[in-house]
């Protein structure tokens, strides 16, 4: 879901003796490109008393309705979404970086941090870039305002798709708790051990037993190299992670502890919704699709081979995917 200092986590998993486990282990990756630049960048002022930074690939003015993409977190970037910008060659591409984090401003207020004012703050960016009818898609912690913006039934919105959501805090730490007895009993052992899934502030101990995780479950392969050389230039905000989640995956103890978004479900728009996630999720199939069939009308899909990180681990086939369901909602507008 969200951010946990996952370039310094992830990047020694397979020097530990808690190493990834063997069906982890990754493919190879593609061979190097040239990310392709902004068409326009801007800093949009939005509720709060700040401005967040916003990149648009492509054609705003194009036939057809923009895609805003909502990042992960808490205190997550845009950057996590650079492999969908292939998509920019049949619609406009909207990135952006919430308050207080990635290149937009950091007023630093936590009163800020709340879901209502996250969701006000992407209607703001609709208006200040004078988007009529966009989609909305949402990613882990962005699933969840992507949800809220979606039961508010905004007539801007032409589809939303929900990729890896977190909708409930119950149901992400009861999928955590199922993937973890996945691992093998070393690292399933270490976990319980350390204190990684009682503890809000677990001790460096259990960061060995927690890479080998997060490479299983949230990333399966590094960055390509030309989104790491980007994403060296913006920073998560750490604090606004454990503010609103907690120390790691498997504990919240931040605002978000007791947030329910399942009756929202009930008045999303069914045939406007896509339920995305990867074949090895911290949000998983079962539970994503569980989500997706309370939704009447509602489509569900799976990326296989991917985990939480759907782009950075299948960023083709999650485009394909994408493409496929935006041009059946552009056919029902």
């Amino acid at each position: 879901m969200g951010l946990i200092d996952r370039r310094s986590l992830i990047a020694g998993a397979g020097a530990s003796l808690l190493a990834v486990p063997a069906f982890a282990r990754p493919p190879a990756r593609t061979p190097a490109r040239t990310l392709a630049p902004p068409a326009r960048e801007l800093m949009v002022s939005v509720p709060g008393g700040g401005r967040v930074y916003v990149r648009v690939n492509g054609d705003l003015a194009g036939p057809r309705a923009p895609i805003v993409m909502i990042h992960g977190g808490p205190g997550g970037t845009h950057a996590s979404f650079l492999e969908a910008l292939p998509l920019a060659d049949e619609r406009a591409v909207i990135l952006y970086d919430q308050l207080d984090t990635g290149r937009s401003d950091r007023p630093g207020n936590r009163a800020n941090w709340r879901i209502p004012r996250f969701v006000d703050e992407l209607e703001a960016i609709r208006s200040g870039l004078g988007v009529a009818r966009w989609h909305v898609l949402g990613a882990s912690w962005g699933g969840t305002i992507a949800l809220e913006y979606g039961a508010r039934r905004p007539a801007a919105l032409a589809g939303l798709a929900l990729a890896s959501p977190l909708v409930s805090t119950r149901s992400w730490l009861a999928d955590a708790t199922a993937l973890i007895g996945d691992l093998p009993p070393a690292i399933r052992q270490e976990l319980e051990r350390c204190g990684a899934l009682t503890l809000a502030q677990p001790p460096v101990t259990c960061d060995a037993p927690t890479r080998a995780f997060y490479a299983a479950f949230n990333r399966r392969l590094p960055a390509a190299a030309d989104v790491a050389a980007y994403s060296q230039g913006v920073s998560g905000n750490r604090d606004m992670y454990q503010a609103m989640w907690g120390a790691s995956e498997f504990v919240s103890s931040g605002s978000l502890k007791d947030y329910d978004g399942e009756p929202l479900l009930a008045k999303l728009e069914g045939k406007r919704t896509l339920f995305l996630c990867g074949q090895y999720d911290e949000a998983r199939p079962v539970t994503t699709g569980a989500f997706a069939a309370r939704v009447p009308g509602a489509e569900f899909a799976v990326a296989p081979g991917a985990a939480h990180g759907l782009f950075n681990d299948r960023p083709a086939e999650t485009i394909a995917l994408l493409r496929g369901w935006l041009a059946r909602q552009d056919a029902i507008a």
